[in-house]
C-alpha cells in the first residue's frame, strides 16, 4: 500500500513542470511507496506535454486533466480523491514551495498521533513582491481575527494531511485557503511548521491582489458560518440483549 500521495495543482506552468517534478522525486528518494498526482487545471500552454514528458522519466507520476480551468481548490480536491495513499501532501505548481520541505511535514504528520489531521507550512520569509506581502498580511490578519485559527499564513501551498479527514470537509471553491480552520472545525488538531519560500521561476501568478482580497472577504464569512453551524456529537453503539441470550 502506498504511504503518501503528493498532489500538485497546475495551470499554465509548462516551464516549471520538469524542475519541480525532479525536485520532488529527489526529496522523496529513499522513502517507500509514494506517488505524485499532477492536476492539469485546463492549461492552455505546454503544461500537458511537459507533464507527459516528466511521466516518462518518473514512473510514480500520475496526471489528471480538467478540460477547462476549475480553480486551485477543485484541482486539489480532484487529486486527493484520486490519491491511493492514506496521507496526502500538497504544494503549489509554480515552484515557489521547496519540495525539500516535504519530508519534514510528512514526518510530523506520522509522529503526531491519531488526532493530528493537518500539518500546515508557514513561510518563514516571503519572496513575493512588497505589494503582495502587504495584501497577504492584511488578509491573514482579518482571517485570523474572525476565524481564530491561530495561523499567520494560510496561503502557503505546503501541507500534509489525512486523506479521509480532508474528504470529509465541506467542499467549496477556494477552500484550500481555509484548511486549518476547517480541520479544527471537524475536531482535528493542526500543527504548524516553518518552511521555505522561493521566487517564481517562470510564468505568472493566477491571482491579482484585488482578486485575493475580494474572494477572501466573501469566503471568510462563509467559513465562519460553517464553523458556527457545526455540531459534533459522537454516536456510541449500544449492544442490545436478544431474548435468546437473556434466557441463557
Amino acid at each position: 500500500m502506498l504511504s503518501v500521495t503528493i498532489v500538485i495543482p497546475m495551470q499554465n506552468e509548462a516551464e516549471n513542470v520538469v524542475p519541480l517534478i525532479d525536485e520532488i522525486a529527489a526529496a522523496m528518494a529513499g522513502r517507500p511507496d509514494w506517488e505524485i498526482i499532477a492536476v492539469n487545471d485546463g492549461s492552455t500552454d505546454g503544461t500537458g506535454e511537459a507533464l507527459r514528458a516528466a511521466a516518462a522519466r518518473v514512473p510514480s507520476l500520475r496526471i489528471l486533466r480538467h478540460a477547462q480551468s476549475a480553480g486551485q481548490s477543485a484541482a486539489i480536491h480532484a487529486g486527493v480523491r484520486a490519491a491511493r495513499a492514506p496521507s496526502v501532501a500538497t504544494l503549489d505548481g509554480d515552484g515557489q514551495n521547496p519540495p525539500a520541505d516535504l519530508p519534514r511535514l510528512l514526518d510530523a504528520l506520522a509522529a503526531g498521533g491519531e488526532r493530528l489531521g493537518l500539518v500546515a507550512g508557514q513561510r518563514a520569509v516571503r519572496r513575493d513582491s512588497v505589494a503582495k506581502q502587504r495584501a497577504s498580511r492584511v488578509a491573514n490578519s482579518i482571517r485570523a481575527r474572525m476565524l481564530g485559527d491561530g495561523v499567520r499564513d494560510t496561503g502557503c501551498g505546503l501541507k500534509a494531511f489525512r486523506r479521509d479527514a480532508f474528504l470529509a470537509l465541506p467542499y467549496f471553491d477556494h477552500m484550500h485557503r481555509f484548511l486549518p480552520a476547517l480541520f479544527v472545525r471537524d475536531g482535528w488538531e493542526v500543527q504548524l511548521v516553518d518552511v521555505g519560500d522561493r521566487p517564481r521561476r517562470a510564468g505568472v501568478s493566477k491571482y491579482t491582489n484585488l482578486q485575493r482580497a475580494l474572494v477572501g472577504v466573501t469566503d471568510i464569512f462563509g467559513v465562519l458560518w460553517l464553523i458556527r453551524r457545526r455540531r459534533r456529537c459522537e454516536a456510541v453503539e449500544e449492544v442490545a440483549v436478544r431474548p435468546a441470550e437473556a434466557a441463557e
